[in-house]
């Protein structure tokens, strides 16, 4: 019984967790913050997976969205010549 309520509570925080990451990513001027939280938004989609007994595709959501995509993103945003702020 104790064991399912905190992977009740465990859950929930993750989905919120998950909101507030993916706000932040479309919200967030600066690019890079917002690859970030988009890479946080994949590890959590990746653990909620995993919560739900589906490790096939949890794995497959952190190898490739939250390895391979978001490194790409960096990369992209990093490589890119942004103009001066004033």
């Amino acid at each position: 019984m104790e064991r399912v309520y905190i992977i009740d509570m465990l859950q929930i925080t993750l989905i919120f967790l998950t909101i507030l990451l993916a706000l932040l990513t479309v919200e967030l001027k600066d690019l890079l913050h917002a690859a970030i939280c988009l890479c946080g938004t994949c590890i959590t989609i990746g653990a909620l997976f995993w919560l739900l007994n589906a490790p096939y595709v949890s794995v497959f959501q952190l190898l490739v969205y939250a390895g391979g995509v978001i490194v790409l993103f960096i990369t992209a945003v990093t490589l890119t010549k942004r103009e001066e702020e004033t």
